[in-house]
């Protein structure tokens, strides 16, 4: 798979650091937790679509786009991201915000991600939950190109066979990192949701003839819809890399018993998590998604599901800055902790 032969731009710090998570470790009696901190690739404060923005904003000044629009719910770190690299390359942004949650929080609607996506200069533009939101980018991109603009459209998640080939690399680098350090890696847990990061790992490394296991915690479909979904994905990443058929279909594994209330909304295991995960590692979840994954790799921990001197990677694909958001979720107030 030779990544070089695709259009590319240099956004992200790389390699990100595998960390070993010794007291978390030693708080749940195995297995080695380790961590792969894609929350410090370092546009817009980092995160996962970083990796992905390389390719897919690579591709939009090839196409000589002046634009970009792109879609997401009111805290997306994918909005977030996209923004600062539009103003990194002084490309106009439009952000499409879906209201998924539908939290009337002032801090959510205003605060984490939002601030930041109008710091960076982004257009928002909002939208009730369950808007056809690729037809809204569709409209949007119709009437920007009648008025003599050249948009370019961003998946959500960026999560296309563009973007995906950003997690075909962190496999790549994960696997030097591991060789390197002599670590066999017996599972690789991420959060799972727009698709793009599970399809490019699986790609990479089936790809590869690695073989390492990856398990997608999804932060809103269910189990059967989340996995064919990644599994088209990845289909169609590994036909665009010239290794068509390196992924079949029970490659793709995701578990869908973290969800909670749904889409956007903190279950307390959820919660629980991230401050276990801050006060044992000094490391920030966020509470959409790495929250989540980070409660199913926990209670898997606790029921067995690893063996005790496994090597599991965490993959950290960012998003603290929606913390800001969240802040009634933690029962915080002026006069502490409820």
């Amino acid at each position: 798979m030779h990544l070089a032969r695709f259009p590319r731009l240099r956004l992200a710090h790389l390699p990100t650091p595998l960390e070993p998570m010794e007291r978390l470790s030693a708080e749940l009696g195995g297995p080695n937790l380790w961590i792969k901190r894609d929350d410090c690739t370092g546009l817009a404060g980092g995160g996962n679509k970083t990796r992905k923005l390389e390719f897919l904003m690579a591709d939009a000044v090839e196409r000589r786009a002046d634009t970009v629009i792109t879609q997401g719910a009111t805290q997306s770190n994918h909005a977030r991201q996209t923004a600062a690299a539009a103003a990194k390359l002084d490309l106009q942004c439009h952000l499409l915000l879906e209201d998924r949650a539908a939290l009337p929080d002032e801090d959510y609607r205003c605060n984490g991600n939002v601030l930041l996506d109008r710091l960076h200069g982004a257009t928002l533009h909002g939208y009730p939950g369950g808007t056809d939101m690729n037809a809204a980018m569709e409209e949007l991109a119709g009437k920007l190109r009648d008025g003599g603009g050249k948009p370019y459209i961003v998946p959500g998640g960026g999560s296309n066979e563009i973007g995906a080939l950003g997690y075909v690399n962190c496999a790549l680098e994960l696997l030097q990192q591991a060789n390197d350090a002599g670590l066999e890696i017996a599972q690789v847990v991420h959060a799972t949701g727009s698709t793009g990061t599970q399809a490019g790992l699986v790609t990479g490394f089936r790809g590869s003839g690695s073989g390492v296991p990856v398990l997608g915690i999804s932060v809103r479909a269910a189990r059967d819809a989340q996995e064919e979904s990644v599994f088209r994905l990845a289909e169609r990443t590994a036909e665009y890399l010239g290794v068509p058929g390196a992924v079949r279909r029970d490659h793709v594994v995701a578990d869908s018993d973290y969800v909670g209330p749904g889409y956007g909304l903190p279950a307390p295991d959820t919660l629980a998590a991230i401050r276990l995960f801050a006060r044992t590692e000094g490391i920030l979840l966020h509470p959409v998604y790495t929250g989540k994954a980070a409660a199913g790799l926990i209670a898997l921990a606790r029921k067995g599901r690893f063996a005790a001197d496994d090597n599991v990677v965490f993959v950290h694909t960012g998003g603290a800055q929606a913390l800001f958001a969240y802040r009634g979720s933690f029962g915080f107030t002026d006069q502490g902790e409820s």
